[in-house]
């Protein structure tokens, strides 16, 4: 009987606990609001080469930011309903990239309406994507983004866009497509940043560029959220 007193006792004590616990993990836990997508696009391009890239990227800016992104990414394609569901869109591959004429029109929408594309090149992107850029927004070329934007230094200091894979040795380009004056799309050129977000065992980059591209990636996406 006495022992089943103090094991009585003890009960509201140990549901204190409990209750404790799951009020501080749900105190800790970031609220899920905001979803990365990866676009899915035509003319034979391997759109979805690299599927750990935005998973480890959102990973690494859970950890390093406030910002209240969803652990799950997103496959979008430009004619599905839910693009505009999705401020941030990003797409990477080696090759070929067509839009049809009702692609390009959408995509023009959802840019200068709020929405952003940032393109990294895997190597063999650029041609057919300055192609459908020009097509795109001709009045609004692709220009080279300055260090001393702030993508470059939203949460770290950058002198500018990381080298993570030597491509033909040009040095890392950022170029921007800016549409009265906000930057809507973000192309980055001979960096490969994406090598340096998937998964370490993939390409070997080392921790050092590893770290540059996770660091490169996280400014992207708070320089965006957070501006």
């Amino acid at each position: 009987m006495i022992k089943s007193a103090k094991k009585f006792a003890l009960m509201p004590l140990i549901l204190f606990v409990i209750m404790s616990a799951q009020t501080l993990s749900q105190a800790q836990a970031k609220p899920c609001q905001l979803t990365i997508a990866r676009l899915k696009y035509g003319g034979g391009g391997d759109w979805y080469t690299g599927p750990s890239m935005l998973p480890n990227l959102v990973a690494a800016a859970r950890e390093r930011s406030a910002l209240p992104l969803c652990d799950s990414t997103a496959i979008v394609e430009i004619s599905d309903q839910r693009l505009f569901h999705f401020p941030f869109i990003f797409m990477t591959g080696h090759g070929e990239v067509r839009f049809t004429p009702q692609e390009k029109l959408r995509l023009r929408k959802y840019l200068v309406g709020g929405g952003f594309l940032w393109a990294d090149d895997n190597y063999g992107l650029d041609k057919p994507f300055r192609r459908e850029m020009s097509a795109l927004f001709p009045e609004n070329p692709l220009v080279p983004i300055p260090s001393t934007h702030p993508i470059f230094n939203s949460r770290y200091k950058l002198p500018g866009l990381p080298k993570i894979h030597e491509h033909d040795g040009e040095p890392a380009q950022a170029f921007g497509v800016f549409f009265d004056g906000r930057l809507v799309v973000l192309y980055t050129y001979s960096a490969d940043i994406g090598n340096a977000l998937e998964d370490a065992h993939i390409h070997n980059v080392g921790p050092e560029r590893r770290e540059l591209g996770q660091q490169m990636g996280t400014n992207i996406l708070l320089w965006f959220f957070g501006s």
